[in-house]
């Protein structure tokens, strides 16, 4: 029997409110690797020491802490696209009081880091809101696409630095025109987003009560969501924090080997983004990341016990590949019922983004005592969770969630 289906056209709008959303990313990305990439800089200028410039850089985690568990309460009131106009300027403001406070010392810079960490946390579960609704509306996997264009972005700001690194342009003037860029770009970009449907009847308890987006921190699946996507994100974030280091130390590698076989890790985990939804749409979003997970976990072995540089190489394009899908498949998951969407997603986000605070440490303190190419094996255990934990992600039942419009719906079901 012929199966072949079709492609059903989608509505000019919902088009459009996925090329907007691939701006939201993108942006997120720009802003965040374009002060980063001035990091160097900064340090000098502040005549910081290493500890004191990680207790700096401490304010952006504060922010993302700070912001995240409110996140769902402020997308639910404003939406998601006046949420990542607000928090784009929050982005934009904060660069640029980094870039015009740098000279009088440390307090402005803690202030305008902290700043970009707060917008940033709301920004990403107003555009991981914005990303999942249009997905529903396609009716097929696009998610880790927009987490894709998170990574084009993060290219174009740290390329962007490197590039006013060599021409000699003060910190003040990169950081203060990226500003500018982010808060007009990326807000003329959200009037594209999805139009703002009728408000949907709150649910509410025995006794009349609205449904609170916070009481998304009491529901068994979406905390197990949580941890799932803070078991990716482990393994993405020791991925970037630690590979490098870990191929010189443990293979006695030549300098440019590090970033080298780093590159491979970041090219693998950004084509995964690209091209993994193929795969969801084909297999369901629970076998794939399963998948996902062992190729992962071979490639960490292989990183870890290969024995030689080539092999390791090898095992790091594995490792990426492995890790792209995890993060951004969980926040599909998390959205699933568009009612309680940014609640949920705010949860997801919270507990998976402890796994970006966490990884450093936890890796730094057991390399000192095994080395810290053997230290990475922890993952592998994290990456076993991440396949038991699977079955949370798989779309709700039909019934318990609200279907997207009709208008735009593809009509293939995410498995």
């Amino acid at each position: 029997m012929d199966t072949t289906r079709t492609p059903t056209p989608h509505p000019p709008a919902v088009l459009s409110a996925r090329n907007a959303t691939y701006v939201a990313f993108i942006g997120a990305g720009f802003g965040f690797a374009t002060w980063a990439s001035r990091i160097p800089q900064l340090r000098d200028a502040l005549q910081a020491s290493p500890s004191t410039l990680g207790l700096v850089l401490l304010a952006v985690a504060l922010g993302s802490l700070v912001a995240l568990p409110l996140a769902g309460v402020v997308v639910t009131r404003l939406g998601t696209a006046r949420t990542v106009t607000v928090m784009a300027c929050c982005v934009a403001a904060g660069l640029a009081v980094v870039a015009l406070g740098y000279p009088a010392g440390i307090p402005p810079v803690v202030v305008g880091l902290f700043l970009i960490g707060f917008g940033n946390g709301t920004w990403d579960v107003a555009m991981n809101v914005e990303g999942a609704a249009v997905e529903q509306r396609l009716g097929v996997a696009i998610m880790p696409r927009f987490h894709a264009g998170f990574s084009v972005g993060t290219v174009a700001g740290a390329l962007g630095g490197a590039a006013m690194v060599a021409l000699g342009v003060p910190v003040a003037v990169h950081l203060v025109a990226a500003a500018v860029v982010v808060a007009v770009v990326v807000p003329l970009g959200t009037r594209r987003f999805l139009p703002v449907e009728p408000p949907v009847e709150p649910e509410r308890d025995a006794a009349g009560t609205a449904r609170h987006p916070l009481a998304a921190w009491t529901e068994p699946r979406t905390l197990l969501i949580g941890v799932f996507v803070l078991c990716m994100a482990f393994t993405e974030g020791t991925g970037n924090d630690w590979l490098a280091v870990a191929v010189l130390d443990g293979y006695g590698a030549p300098p440019v080997a590090g970033p080298l076989v780093f590159a491979g890790f970041l090219a693998a985990m950004t084509l995964g983004r690209w091209f993994g939804p193929q795969l969801i749409d084909r297999s369901g979003r629970v076998a794939t990341v399963r998948a996902s997970a062992l190729v992962a976990l071979v490639g960490l072995l292989l990183v870890v016990f290969g024995g030689v540089l080539p092999l390791a190489a090898a095992g790091a394009v594995l490792w990426g590949l492995g890790t792209a899908l995890g993060f951004p498949v969980g926040m599909s998951a998390a959205a699933d019922d568009p009612r309680r969407a940014a609640g949920r997603v705010s949860v997801v986000a919270s507990i998976g983004y402890t796994a970006f605070l966490a990884g450093p440490p936890l890796i730094g303190f057991l390399g000192d005592h095994v080395g810290v190419l053997r230290a990475l094996t922890v993952t592998a255990g994290l990456l076993g969770l991440a396949a038991l934990l699977a079955g949370t992600i798989r779309p709700l039942a039909p019934g318990t969630a609200r279907p997207p419009s009709p208008e735009g719906d593809g009509g293939r079901e995410l498995r």
